[in-house]
């Protein structure tokens, strides 16, 4: 089972939580603490104080470029994975018109 530290605020661990639900795999959450003087757990777990980060049996991947490099080579993608992505986009473009009217287009 592959554990994922990361926290929700952080942009990089969405995106790497966004690629192994593309992916269809199962893993672990591990929520850190936003103060790094508070991730003792993840210093242990990682050798590292940073967010995201994935734990892949013996394998320590720190951050989202090395994490998705990790995953895309590890694990075929499935037919659906695309499906995932377009929802995903779709629904940011939703939320980011919904917050920012700038961004609205006129018909």
């Amino acid at each position: 089972m592959l554990t994922l530290w990361q926290a929700e605020w952080c942009p990089a661990s969405r995106l790497v939580r966004q690629r192994l639900t593309e992916l269809g795999i199962a893993y672990l959450t591990r929520q850190v603490p936003v103060e790094r003087e508070q991730r003792a757990d993840l210093l242990t777990a990682t050798g590292n104080d940073s967010v995201p980060a994935l734990v892949d049996g013996a394998a320590v991947l720190v951050g989202a470029e090395a994490i998705l490099d990790h995953l895309n080579s590890r694990f075929p993608e499935p037919p659906e994975a695309h499906a995932h992505h377009e929802k995903a986009a779709k629904v940011q473009r939703k939320h980011l018109e919904e917050t920012c009217p700038q961004l609205r287009t006129t018909h």
